[in-house]
C-alpha cells in the first residue's frame, strides 16, 4: 500500500513539475527533493538501508555526470543547453530508476520533446535553434515510462 502511495506521489510530482516548468521555465528545488525523498523511501521499503544507500549513490553519480556534461556544453557552445533543475531532476530520477534506467528516460524524454516541437511547428509556431522548450515535463514523462517498463521487466 505504501509503494502505491509513493508511486502516486511521484506521478503527482511529475504533473506539478510539468505545469510549473511549462508556465515558468523552472523546476523548483523542493519538487526535486520530494521526488528524491520518495525514491529513497521506496528503495528503503524494497531493500532496506542498503537499497537506500545504493539509490543515493545512483543519484549522486548521475547528478555529477550530467552537471559535468552541462559544463562542457557551456564551454563549447557558450550557453547552457540544460537547466540546473533538469540536472537535479535527472539525479532524483536515478534514485528511482538507477543509473541503468537513465538512458531510457532520456530517450523517452527526447523523443516526446521532439514530437512536441514538430507539433508546435506544424501548428504555426516559429521554431528555431534558439527556441526554448522546457525539458522537465518530458523528463518526468520519461521517468514514469521507464519506471513502468522496469516494473514489467522490459528495461534494466
Amino acid at each position: 500500500m505504501t509503494a502505491i502511495a509513493l508511486l502516486a506521489l511521484l506521478a503527482l510530482a511529475g504533473l506539478v513539475l510539468a505545469w510549473i516548468d511549462f508556465r515558468r521555465g523552472i523546476i523548483p528545488d523542493w519538487l526535486n527533493l520530494v521526488i528524491s525523498l520518495a525514491g529513497l523511501v521506496q528503495a528503503w521499503l524494497l531493500d532496506g538501508w542498503g537499497g537506500s544507500l545504493a539509490a543515493s549513490l545512483d543519484g549522486l553519480i548521475i547528478g555529477a555526470v550530467v552537471f559535468a556534461l552541462r559544463g562542457l556544453y557551456f564551454r563549447f557552445r557558450g550557453h547552457h543547453g540544460l537547466g540546473l533543475g533538469d540536472v537535479k531532476l535527472l539525479a532524483a530520477s536515478a534514485v528511482w530508476i538507477g543509473v541503468g534506467g537513465i538512458p531510457m528516460q532520456l530517450l523517452v524524454g527526447s523523443a516526446t520533446a521532439l514530437i512536441a516541437a514538430v507539433a508546435l511547428h506544424v501548428t504555426g509556431h516559429t521554431m528555431s535553434r534558439q527556441t526554448a522548450l522546457p525539458f522537465g515535463p518530458f523528463l518526468a514523462l520519461g521517468l514514469l515510462a521507464t519506471l513502468a517498463l522496469q516494473q514489467q521487466g522490459w528495461v534494466v
